[in-house]
């Protein structure tokens, strides 16, 4: 027998699928009016004024006015509104900060106003209520849900409240969910999170789970804390455990070893969130991609990637994406951010409608040799290789080796294994090979003895954890990069071979 609340639930996303596709059915003309709205909104802040946006009437008008810029290049505007300037990015002042640990530049504080933060909130809330509406299955909103997140403790700046996004979300759960939701406030507070996750497997352990949502990585670390204390499969601890809700990393490199510590196959939800917004979330089970959030206060621009150090790169709007392109996507939003390189970079997988994949990220990628291979091309090998297989990946990233001892320089892979190949030299020809098929510039190196085939390096049980606990990112929203382009990274653990 279903509750009120499962039965209330259909409707209810039946109601949010029709007006997701109004918008996602009208995409151009969606964008439009979200470009329109955003000029005019910021005319007479200082941002406005500076780069003339009174006399802003297209796009064409604004590449010529407002160059792309990453947080450094805006960083004197936001040193402004941090300071207690009212008017300078977006009419008056924002209600928080997200702060981030940003990998090149320190603490950057990314502005959240009251016209941006409930896309932050609906984003979230709509990606469940299209399952619902899709599967027909809403039983889980009667059991428990986790959601591994930050500290929700905040601040104060010079009047804005202050934190991570994920703490600031957390105040914004909404009323009908309060009572469902875990883990408790004093558990989400503890800052140390291997203190947490224990904290949270107390928590858990006696209640009906039936949604679990993070950063794969760190739920990875709950499952396997669950399972050393029950010695239980996940799935045989929490029988109504049907929902994963997953964002900030690829989850297919995790998704084997999921399914080993689950016991069983579970339905799963991709999200594209980020504190400077929500860009997009899985809105079909079946589908490759991610719904682009085309009416959520964000304009969208695309540079082709292999284009975007170029002098004067191309900026284009969805009108003129193509599918199968990697292009660095570029933001202006209703928190005040202007022709904004968040970093990252997407591929479309579809145009009807707008869906995009994370394909890695602008600064994250390996040219040492000129082959430019990114975080989605490595990914997509390991995954072949493990296909079909025993092998279990705990963690993996990529550096380029220039100055080996002997012969050429190659490329190297750090992995920490959970299962390992019985013949690694296989493994490693099964990455390669699948490394030199998406990438031709890789199989071009390797086939004009540039480059030697790729070298595995094993990293010790907890490697990449203890590493990620040296440099004070163990937790919350960190992520590993995937790949980088020196040795920074691999110089700081361990190594076996």
């Amino acid at each position: 027998m279903g509750s009120l609340k499962s039965a209330l639930a259909k409707p209810f996303a039946k109601y949010i699928y029709k007006r997701i596709q109004k918008w996602a059915n009208n995409p151009i003309d969606t964008q439009h009016k979200v470009f329109q709205e955003l000029i005019s909104a910021a005319t007479s802040t200082q941002f406005g004024k500076d780069h003339d946006f009174v006399s802003i009437n297209n796009h064409a008008d604004y590449i010529k006015r407002v160059p792309i810029r990453d947080y450094e290049a805006l960083k004197p505007y936001v040193e402004k509104v941090v300071a207690g300037e009212k008017d300078i990015l977006w009419k008056g002042q924002p209600i928080y900060f997200a702060k981030t640990s940003g990998t090149t530049s320190g603490s950057k504080y990314i502005p959240i106003t009251k016209e941006s933060m409930p896309t932050h909130v609906d984003a979230a809330r709509n990606a469940i209520l299209m399952y619902i509406n899709e599967t027909g299955n809403s039983q889980f909103v009667d059991g428990k849900m986790i959601f591994l997140q930050g500290s929700p403790i905040l601040k104060e700046e010079n009047g804005v409240q202050l934190g991570r996004l994920s703490g600031i979300v957390a105040h914004y759960v909404p009323k009908y969910l309060q009572k469902n939701r875990l883990p408790s406030w004093e558990t989400n507070c503890i800052e140390d999170w291997e203190t947490k996750v224990d904290a949270i497997v107390e928590e858990t352990l006696p209640e009906n789970m039936t949604i679990i949502s993070g950063i794969p990585s760190w739920v990875q670390m709950y499952f396997e804390k669950l399972q050393q204390k029950t010695g239980k499969k996940v799935g045989d601890i929490f029988k109504n455990f049907n929902l994963f809700i997953f964002g900030g990393v690829n989850y297919e490199p995790y998704r084997s070893k999921f399914e080993n510590l689950i016991g069983r196959k579970v339905d799963s939800i991709e999200l594209y969130p980020a504190s400077e917004g929500f860009f997009a979330f899985q809105d079909k089970q079946n589908e490759k991609g991610m719904l682009l959030q085309l009416n959520s206060g964000i304009f969208y621009e695309f540079v082709k990637a292999d284009e975007f150090f170029d002098k004067n790169p191309k900026r284009i709007t969805i009108k003129d994406v193509e599918v199968g392109i990697n292009y660095v996507m570029i933001i202006s939003t209703n928190a005040g951010l202007w022709a904004y390189n968040i970093g990252d970079t997407v591929e479309f997988t579809s145009t009807k409608p707008y869906r995009v994949i994370v394909s890695g990220r602008i600064k994250h990628f390996i040219s040492a040799f000129g082959e430019h291979v990114i975080g989605k091309e490595v990914e997509q090998a390991m995954q072949e290789a493990t296909l079909n297989s025993n092998i279990s990946v705990t963690e993996f990233t990529v550096a380029p080796q220039i100055n080996p001892e002997h012969g050429l320089p190659y490329h190297e892979w750090f992995i920490e294994f959970e299962n390992e190949p019985k013949n690694m030299v296989d493994f490693a020809k099964k990455i390669d090979a699948s490394l030199q098929q998406q990438n031709s510039y890789y199989f071009d190196l390797i086939e004009g003895h540039v480059l030697q085939p790729l070298k595995i390096t094993k990293v010790d049980k907890d490697g990449f954890k203890n590493y990620m606990k040296s440099i004070g990112k163990l937790g919350g929203q960190n992520k590993l990069p995937r790949l980088s382009n020196d040795r920074k990274i691999v110089e700081r653990f361990p190594q076996n071979n």
